[in-house]
């Protein structure tokens, strides 16, 4: 089992400490989430707490995922960092693939792409993109994304998107690892056919043992069930050398570890109670 701390949500002023921090108690990765804005009103439930509601995210300092990250990199050695899940669907992939780039190439290929869609629309409202046809662009983004790693010429005639040929340098000297996030079935087909793992915002023992299981049913279908898959999950099983031995055998690869519930709005903890809760994890779990 992986362990990564999810270091975002949080004062700004704490991102580079914890990461060190995590980095020497231990941790394989940091998990960084992605919001853009926080809209006055919404029309869209949000679909990973028991009630949809969106207010837990009101005035919630995120840095830009990608910005976080490249900072973070620049601070620590050897740590992975990912995202989860960036929202790419209303971005410009063309401009995203360039910041990853540079990333791995000053990382030394630390980088692990998680992305989504975005359950809001209004996500795409703000960023003038078509909420209509969204699996679909997003779909089409991940085959521009990995194309334009490739160093070679790369152009792009899609139903949505279109892009003459062009050649980026430098790209990565391994292709950046791409995971979907969602818990859809449509999300859970992508990952199965075009993704390198899947990513689970949380759920239950019961109901994620389903989710894996359907993914490894279509991983079945889709004929990718021998690639490597990494799935990453939340959750308080975590919290219990039963509970980790549970998820491994389920199949879940890493664990991402918080100790704040952003969902029922608790406040934000002071970066010396953060650091000592995460060395205790790290003392009891990762290297006990």
């Amino acid at each position: 089992m992986k362990f990564s701390y999810q270091v975002g949500m949080s004062d700004p002023s704490h991102y580079l400490p914890l990461a060190r921090a995590a980095e020497a108690a231990g941790y394989d990765g940091i998990t960084v989430p992605d919001s853009i804005c926080y809209p006055k009103e919404a029309s869209s439930k949000y679909p990973y707490n028991k009630d949809g509601s969106r207010e837990f995210l009101e005035s919630v300092p995120f840095i830009e995922s990608l910005i976080a990250v490249s900072a973070m990199a620049a601070t620590t050695e050897t740590i992975e960092f990912a995202t989860f899940v960036y929202k790419l669907a209303v971005r410009q992939v063309p401009v995203v693939a360039k910041q990853v780039q540079g990333i791995q190439a000053l990382s030394g290929n630390r980088f692990i792409f998680g992305v989504g869609i975005s359950p809001w629309e209004e996500d795409f409202a703000i960023c003038d993109v078509p909420w209509q046809k969204r699996g679909q662009r997003l779909d089409e983004q991940i085959e521009i994304f990995r194309g334009l790693e490739t160093g070679e010429f790369f152009g792009y005639d899609g139903d949505i998107h279109h892009m003459p040929a062009n050649k980026m340098c430098p790209v990565p000297s391994r292709p950046t690892p791409v995971l979907i996030g969602g818990h859809a079935e449509p999300a859970l087909k992508r990952a199965a056919r075009v993704g390198d793992g899947w990513m689970c915002a949380g759920a239950d023992m019961t109901q994620l043992g389903a989710y894996i299981k359907r993914i490894n049913q279509l991983r079945e279908e889709y004929g990718t069930a021998d690639k490597p898959f990494r799935i990453f999950t939340t959750g308080q099983d975590a919290f219990t050398r039963e509970g980790i031995a549970a998820l491994e055998e389920i199949g879940v690869t890493d664990v991402i570890i918080g100790f704040r519930n952003v969902y029922e709005m608790e406040p934000d903890k002071p970066l010396d109670e953060k650091i000592a809760m995460l060395n205790w994890y790290a003392g009891e779990f990762i290297r006990p």
